[in-house]
């Protein structure tokens, strides 16, 4: 086992030096003349970047003073996701390449020939007037060839593929910074309101129009804190929904660093109330503390619990991180006596809880933790590890709601997933 880590380990390793080697070459070695400050430069900023990237998980996990946390955590997640989006950016880069230069050699011959045949000016002689004689003169030397791959006109000097490789490199790392900066603006604005209608066979006439408010994923920490939880109370209290579910990834850190940037969630405000179930990340910052630290903010824990609210059931399970501390899901104890007759709303942190849900006649299971793969194409790796990335699917007779997420772990960046706050309205088949 031990081997096959350490094989896994260097492969990752070996994948990201060349990534990091191909970036570097491109943006620094290929757009400049020879060796100097520039190339210098950019191999400290790509190793200075990643520096400070992995610092920032290390601390995070450590638990190092959250003075440090916040210091490097800006720089070292911002990092992060550049560098995906110049690498992405580079390599989309490759395609473009020889067609620039294919263009540049089109425009430089058609330039050549058009300067061959045009004819020169005739000398006017007037009439009756013998020419005087020219002397005669050595044919003068004909011009030097321009090197192949050496611009013409307005651009000589820089080779093509000099010309083509800055033009590249610059609008690559122009379109990453930009994709960048408008992903990290849309986390840092707040969630938008997503609205969903779910059916339910069971649901009584009585509860139709029935209004959940799920928020998934917070992620408070050394990036999102207190004004960004105020954000998402604001958001989910403008809802005016009956019922608050906050389904887990609330934080990253611990109840003495983080604690008043959740106080905030005190005003959450709903009818029927706010519930709350852990995500695996709680589990990384101490799910005990967290548990008690939002039932004294007024938010409900359900701990493999249930409670029958007037027209259906409300369950929540432990995420499965739990399992190693012994505090895991336990379908048994949340649904295990239940009047199957009623419909049933569980709350489960991570999509894959489904099948256990199914399997205990659950009607409609409200999770997080993919957020939609948060930055693009990491929805193609969420696809590959959860049943259902983002939205609503159905599986037998239980149906799975997925939510984005309001915030956002490591870098404070969405692509191509915006975050959201979805309100669940129930809708009864009866009515």
């Amino acid at each position: 086992m031990v081997v096959v880590f350490a094989l896994v380990a260097l492969l990752v390793l070996a994948v990201l030096v060349t990534a990091n080697w191909y970036v570097w070459r491109r943006l620094f070695h290929d757009t400049t003349r020879g060796p100097g400050a520039a190339r210098r430069a950019g191999a400290v900023l790509i190793a200075g970047g990643w520096a400070l990237a992995v610092g920032a998980l290390v601390a995070e996990r450590t638990g190092a003073p959250f003075t440090l946390q916040r210091v490097l955590a800006w720089p070292g997640f911002l990092w992060l996701a550049l560098s995906i989006y110049l690498l992405l950016a580079l390599l989309a880069g490759e395609a473009v390449r020889p067609l620039l230069r294919r263009l540049l050699e089109r425009r430089a011959a058609a330039r050549a020939d058009a300067d061959a045949v045009r004819p020169a000016a005739p000398e006017r002689v007037p009439a009756a007037t013998a020419p005087p004689a020219v002397p005669e003169r050595p044919a003068a030397p004909e011009p030097p060839a321009v090197p192949d791959g050496v611009l013409a006109g307005p651009l000589a000097g820089p080779t093509r593929r000099l010309f083509v490789s800055r033009v590249v490199g610059g609008t690559a790392a122009a379109a990453a910074v930009g994709t960048v900066g408008y992903g990290t603006y849309g986390v840092l604005r707040g969630p938008r309101v997503k609205r969903v209608t779910v059916p339910l066979a069971k649901l009584p006439r009585a509860a139709h129009g029935f209004r959940i408010a799920v928020v998934s994923d917070i992620h408070l920490g050394p990036v999102l804190g207190r004004g960004f939880a105020q954000k998402v109370v604001d958001t989910v209290n403008s809802t005016q929904a009956d019922l608050i579910a906050v389904v887990g990834d609330l934080v990253d850190g611990s109840v003495k660093d983080l604690g008043p940037a959740a106080a905030p969630l005190a005003r959450l405000s709903a009818r029927h109330g706010a519930f709350f179930v852990t995500g695996n990340h709680e589990y990384f910052s101490g799910a005990e503390q967290w548990v008690e630290e939002v039932r004294r903010l007024g938010l409900r824990p359900l701990e493999n619990a249930r409670t029958e609210l007037p027209h259906f059931d409300l369950a929540g399970v432990n995420d499965v991180a739990g399992e190693d501390e012994g505090q895991g899901p336990d379908y048994a104890r949340a649904l295990g006596d239940r009047d199957r007759s009623r419909a049933c709303v569980l709350l489960a942190h991570q999509p894959v809880q489904i099948h256990d849900a199914v399997r205990h006649g659950v009607d409609l299971q409200l999770s997080g933790h993919t957020h939609g793969g948060q930055l693009w194409p990491g929805s193609l790796l969420a696809g590959a590890a959860n049943p259902t990335v983002a939205g609503l699917e159905r599986y037998g007779d239980t149906q799975l709601y997925v939510s984005r997420g309001a915030g956002a772990w490591g870098p404070p960046t969405r692509v191509g997933a915006p975050s959201d706050i979805t309100v669940i309205e129930l809708a009864s088949r009866q009515a």
